[in-house]
């Protein structure tokens, strides 16, 4: 399948949600990622519940939901509520990991794990069959704009062949210091999403920004 692209709403003018989220709308871009972040699980705060439901209510392209928050379980219902397509939960968030997968499962969501840059692919050996998507984080998560942690290349490699040892369907999506030159090596390696903030929010066109990262 061709790569999927999900420009991340963090690094987005919040001045202007509307029309950014129109431009995501009108580009080649495949999901709308969006982070959110409780200042706990990450040094950060980001957007609530009614921010999601007022991009919801503009944005028509799939919304992949990245919950960088502690006690994700408690929130899983609302997210489905509020329009998620995707919805990644972090391993290091999770302690009872698999009825968290069975939960997003069961509500028609997509399911996602993410994985920190320290933590191994190797822990995620028995529920990688049950998952829709793993995410790399190739950042430290918490803050847009940071550098791309290159060992994140040879672990997408690692991801991929774990994932088709165990006969998983997931797709592997990868979150940070996402631009052309690290894109084309990330998507060699194995990786079938990228997500893109302030790559795409940044620069001077982000419709075409876009467009060549799908085309790589």
């Amino acid at each position: 399948m061709a790569h999927l692209i999900a420009p991340s709403l963090l690094s987005a003018d919040f001045a202007n949600l509307r029309k950014d989220v129109e431009m995501v709308n009108n580009s080649e871009a495949d999901w709308l990622h969006l982070d959110i972040m409780d200042g706990v699980f990450v040094p950060n705060i980001s957007f609530g519940m009614p921010v999601i439901a007022s991009v919801g209510k503009y944005c028509t392209k799939p919304l992949d939901v990245h919950l960088m928050i502690v006690e994700p379980d408690k929130f899983i219902d609302e997210f489905h509520k509020l329009g998620a397509y995707v919805l990644n939960v972090h391993y290091e968030a999770c302690t009872h990991l698999h009825r968290s997968i069975q939960r997003i499962k069961a509500l028609g969501m997509k399911a996602g794990v993410t994985l920190n840059p320290h933590t191994p692919v190797s822990v995620l050996e028995e529920i990688v069959p049950d998952v829709d998507l793993v995410m790399l984080m190739s950042v430290n998560p918490g803050f847009g704009g940071q550098k791309f942690i290159e060992n994140t290349i040879d672990k997408t490699a690692r991801l991929k062949e774990l994932i088709l040892k165990r006969n998983s369907k997931a797709i592997i999506e990868i979150d940070g210091g996402v631009n052309y030159e690290t894109g084309k090596r990330l998507l060699e390696a194995g990786a079938d999403a990228l997500v893109a903030g302030s790559f795409v929010f940044g620069a001077e066109n982000p419709t075409d920004t876009i467009a060549r990262l799908k085309a790589l």
